[in-house]
């Protein structure tokens, strides 16, 4: 199966002071889910591009080079759209989230001194779960984000079609570098489960803060996103770490197809539509 190529866009994301972190009616504990996330990608996402420039020096073929530019080129574009989000999300009183962020930036400090082979296998391991996520998040799109503040949801559903475009470039730098199975296969849990891990601090110091964190009803609706997420996600994690993994063997969702395909059809620069989150199937934002 052929794989998408990376196009770097541009679309400008507002973030207003009337955004609440609690941007999904009725679904608290997934909108703090995803906010935990969108903490995270500020100082995993620059992790991930110095990793990946500094593999592409090593990397002699013409288009898997031009595709690793258009990934860190995309990867900026996402880092620093969450982090104008996360200014917002700060801005409501979290600040119990300056320690955990502090801790995420010494931990990416301490990978950075990390070999090029674990820092690239951590790279081609993390973009390996995002498959699984995204196939959830587009899949469950109306459950999940059904009359959510559509700018939030727009972030988070043009993340995940990025994702889905550079899905092979960070595993093929990594073959084209080194190729080695083990490392790589080690790299689908080192990349994952650091990410989760920082994820769920997140999401539960914003829980906490809201006195969430201590209501069984709270943690029963929590545990059951948890568990679709992992529903989703774990057959990926498991197939990535298998020998002769490939992810251009992984279908892309229908809905991410129709994204690019409507975006590359624009006559305009303009940034895209967002989304219709009151819409009873959320199609994508283009007519």
């Amino acid at each position: 199966m052929n794989a998408l190529r990376p196009v770097v866009r541009r679309p400008a994301f507002e973030f207003p002071d009337d955004i609440s972190a609690h941007w999904i009616p009725g679904n608290v504990e997934f909108a703090h889910m995803v906010n935990g996330a969108s903490l995270v990608m500020p100082y995993l996402e620059p992790f991930l591009m110095r990793s990946l420039r500094e593999g592409l020096e090593q990397v002699t073929d013409p288009q898997l080079r031009a595709d690793g530019l258009a990934f860190i080129s995309q990867e900026g574009q996402h880092f620093r759209a969450h982090q104008r989000y996360n200014e917002r999300l700060r801005a409501q009183g979290y600040s119990e989230l300056a320690e955990i962020e502090a801790r995420m930036q010494a931990r990416y400090q301490r990978l950075d001194r990390c070999s090029l082979r674990t820092r690239l296998a951590y790279t081609a391991g993390f973009e390996s779960m995002t498959l699984g996520l995204t196939k959830w998040l587009v899949t469950d799109r109306v459950a999940l984000f059904a009359n959510a503040d559509t700018r939030v949801a727009s972030l988070v559903l043009w993340h995940m079609v990025e994702e889905t475009e550079h899905k092979c470039v960070a595993f093929d730098v990594y073959q084209a570098v080194y190729g080695e199975y083990l490392p790589r296969a080690l790299g689908v849990f080192h990349g994952a489960l650091d990410v989760m891990r920082y994820t769920m601090q997140s999401y539960r110091s914003l829980l906490r803060k809201d006195g969430l964190w201590t209501q069984w009803r709270s943690r029963l609706r929590l545990a059951r996103q948890l568990l679709r997420f992992v529903r989703h996600t774990g057959p990926y994690l498991l197939r990535a770490a298998l020998p002769g993994h490939n992810p251009r063997d992984e279908t892309d969702p229908q809905w991410v197809q129709d994204w690019i395909s409507g975006y590359s059809r624009r006559s305009t620069e303009a940034p895209p539509p967002l989304l219709d989150t009151g819409h009873p199937q959320i199609p994508v934002p283009f007519a």
